[in-house]
């Protein structure tokens, strides 16, 4: 199987060509187009375990502002993200909120934590 990929691991953004099985000879996965090791290393792990991050936001209750702006502090597998989005949509906080505030520690056990990346105050 041969696969076209832009490596977004820096903003050179190369066109990558992924070869697997037959198309790659000897190698497992075979990588070209990339202009650094960077490139590599992202095209196998798309290949073989692609991995994703999330930013959403979770509702502030008596905040000065409705929501207040999340994300992960790891990559979850790429498979897992709607179930990791149920369970940030079923969570709200109280006002002060504060950058690095913890919402869900090791969500659906992946690992990753859903923290806050802003201060929300009262109202």
């Amino acid at each position: 199987m041969v696969r076209a990929m832009t490596c977004i691991m820096c903003p050179m953004g190369c066109d990558l060509t992924v070869k697997t099985g037959a198309d790659a000879g000897a190698e497992k996965i075979l990588v070209t187009g990339n202009t650094c090791p960077k490139g590599k290393e992202y095209a196998v792990q798309e290949m073989t375990d692609p991995q994703r991050n999330i930013a959403t936001s979770v509702l502030v209750k008596g905040g000065e502002l409705p929501l207040v702006s999340v994300r992960l502090d790891h990559m979850i597998p790429k498979n897992r993200i709607f179930d990791v989005m149920a369970e940030i949509r079923k969570q709200s906080l109280e006002a002060p909120v504060f950058a690095g505030q913890v919402v869900i520690e090791n969500v659906l056990g992946l690992g990753a934590n859903v923290i806050v990346t802003k201060h929300v105050r009262k109202a």
